[in-house]
């Protein structure tokens, strides 16, 4: 598509990271994440929600950012380094990042926290994305920062993770992420955007959005749920 059409006028700029902030705040205002993988889906990008156990700490959370991505691994005892490279990672959060871990398999344990989430807040990051479970519920609530898990446990990840690795690439349920790509995370689930075909997935998106609003217009008018799809092709 065009830089001139009228999606591409409201994204201008995407590829330049000065252009972020306004970016991620259409999609947040604008899109919704089934918008988004009908997209990704229409273009052969069929692998790209995380798993449905991965969900927002409240039903209201929403989380847009660039991945960040974090490779923690199972150990089976204390460490000479307790928890890994982890507290690198969160001191190397950038403004507008999101801390997405993969968490390792065999013992489920918290892979987040209150300090992990005032850490990453102080330092501008949009959110953490945790393949895994958090703790600290009642304080990570008050900071009313998002964060989307497996839910809530509280085994201490000390004696049973480490970070090996940050800001490269992972795979989270057959899906993977890079860093630099975009997350997009809502109350239907959380999805990563490559940011090699971002630009054209948000206007894709935002032009199906528009669609679905006519198509829904319609309906609420009278016209039938077949005759709608006939004259839009959305559904």
């Amino acid at each position: 598509m065009t830089s001139s059409s009228p999606a591409a006028s409201t994204l201008g700029g995407l590829a330049e990271p000065t252009r972020d902030s306004a970016r991620f705040a259409t999609v947040r205002d604008r899109l919704y994440t089934p918008v988004v993988c009908d997209v990704l889906d229409q273009m052969g990008l069929v692998h790209q929600f995380l798993p449905p156990e991965i969900r927002g700490i409240t039903t209201d959370s929403v989380v847009v950012g660039r991945a960040m991505p974090v490779l923690i691994a199972d150990v089976f005892e204390p460490q000479r380094q307790p928890f890994g490279r982890l507290t690198e990672a969160l001191d190397q959060l950038q403004p507008g990042e999101v801390y997405l871990a993969r968490n390792g398999d065999s013992v489920p344990t918290a892979a987040w926290g209150e300090i992990l989430t005032v850490t990453a807040r102080v330092r501008g990051a949009a959110g953490a994305v945790i393949d895994g479970y958090h703790r600290d519920t009642p304080r990570v609530l008050e900071q009313g920062w998002p964060v989307f898990s497996r839910g809530a446990y509280a085994q201490d990840a000390e004696a049973r993770k480490t970070v090996l690795d940050f800001r490269v690439p992972i795979e989270i349920g057959g899906v993977r992420i890079a860093p630099g790509d975009l997350v997009f995370g809502d109350r239907d689930g959380v999805l990563v955007v490559p940011s090699a075909v971002e630009d054209e997935v948000l206007e894709r998106a935002l032009e199906k959005a528009s669609a679905e609003n006519h198509v829904r217009q319609a309906i609420e008018n009278g016209m039938s749920s077949t005759e709608a799809f006939a004259e839009f092709g959305v559904l």
